[in-house]
């Protein structure tokens, strides 16, 4: 199946500005971005609607990773999609570079664990994560019937300039 994500310029823009800002021991912020998803011509469309930063709060201290969330951070993204309908739910960080990012042993571990969590409260639906870099982004859903992950086909920022390409966008 192909997917294909859309993300508004302010809302990529709230999302890096939230990225950016320092923590008192994470390396590096993270937060979700919850989509509407829709079936458009025989692929899946995923569509930012809002994003969720995590609090400074529901980090744990680890520095084995270059940010780990706790439980309550997982409970209020859980909590938020458990009160939408069809929403999918993306969980987002950054990689401080220019280029088309990639994902690490790390991203795709931890995001293995936590992903299928969602289907207790999103039956049906695909989550997954979307790493950013200053210019660039890469992505991956868990389909829910197979429980793999695929790659995001084409993801795109819509507004001014309006940039839409392969599996990653440039500014």
């Amino acid at each position: 199946m192909k997917t294909s994500f859309r993300i508004e310029r302010r809302l990529l823009e709230q999302a890096h500005c939230d990225l950016s800002r320092p923590h008192p021991y994470a390396h590096e912020r993270v937060g979700f971005i919850a989509c509407s998803t829709a079936d458009v011509q025989g692929g899946l469309l995923l569509l930012a609607d809002e994003y969720l930063l995590v609090a400074d709060e529901d980090y744990v201290n680890d520095r084995s990773v270059g940010a780990m969330m706790g439980p309550a951070a997982i409970r209020k993204a859980l909590e938020y999609a458990y009160g939408r309908s069809n929403v999918a739910m993306l969980h987002v960080h950054r990689h401080e570079h220019r280029g088309v990012p990639g994902f690490s042993k790390v991203d795709l571990s931890e995001s293995a664990k936590f992903v299928p969590d969602f289907w207790k409260v999103r039956p049906g639906v695909p989550h997954g994560i979307v790493v950013l870099s200053f210019d660039a982004m890469n992505g991956l859903v868990w389909d829910p019937t197979t429980q793999r992950p695929q790659r995001i086909e084409q993801m795109a920022v819509i507004g001014r300039p309006m940039s839409i390409f392969g599996r990653w966008w440039r500014k």
